[in-house]
């Protein structure tokens, strides 16, 4: 395979073209409402799988950029992911970016509780935030399965999921409680997703209002 020169500024336009053709070659066409968060799915992670297992809520995009263009939160589960999404682009809403996960009250709860941070993280993240969030979850099952249990206790209704943690642990079963759930979402099926992800699909909202 020969190089091929593309000018720095032009690289993620020639990304997004080669990846429009191989999904063509693989005879999947992408719905209109979706397209772009899937493509920045693909982007991050060279994986055309996600044009088959990304889930949508029904008019989950419209749903999660109204929310962000009324100054909506969000919550992740990792720094990694709190470093990913474009901070400046979301305050321009009123939005911020929250991670609870290094906090000592989440460390010593969840070690009192014999529970994960990520799952405290996401109670405190219910407790502290007084307007509508969107909660980004690349890593940690156990955070959707927090959420779950909030709306099942009745105790809180989070705003919008985005639920791709990566993993082998309570993974597919953690995201399938979600995509089951009365909670707007998107959630990749199966066991890959990541913090990477996570922080994609935020940007490809911010990036598409």
């Amino acid at each position: 395979m020969e190089l091929e020169y593309v000018l720095p500024g032009d690289i993620e336009k020639r990304s997004f073209e080669i990846i429009d053709a191989e999904l063509k070659n693989n005879g999947i066409h992408l719905d209109d409402k979706n397209r772009l968060v899937i493509m920045r799915a693909i982007h991050t992670s060279a994986d055309l799988e996600y044009a088959r297992t990304l889930r949508f809520s029904e008019d989950a995009v419209a749903k999660a950029q109204e929310l962000i263009k009324n100054g909506a939160d969000i919550v992740t589960d990792t720094n990694m992911a709190l470093s990913g999404i474009s901070k400046k682009t979301l305050a321009r809403y009123g939005g911020e970016v929250h991670c609870f996960m290094a906090d000592p009250e989440v460390a010593a709860k969840a070690s009192e509780m014999q529970v994960t941070r990520a799952y405290i993280s996401m109670r405190k993240a219910a407790e502290t935030i007084k307007k509508p969030v969107i909660f980004a979850i690349g890593n940690a099952p156990t955070a959707l399965v927090s959420l779950h249990e909030m709306m099942e206790e009745g105790s809180y209704q989070p705003a919008f999921v985005i639920g791709v943690p990566v993993g082998f642990v309570n993974v597919v079963a953690a995201k399938e409680l979600i995509v089951n759930d009365k909670v707007d979402s998107i959630v990749n099926i199966g066991r890959k997703g990541g913090s990477n992800i996570a922080a994609a699909i935020v940007n490809a909202l911010l990036y598409t209002i």
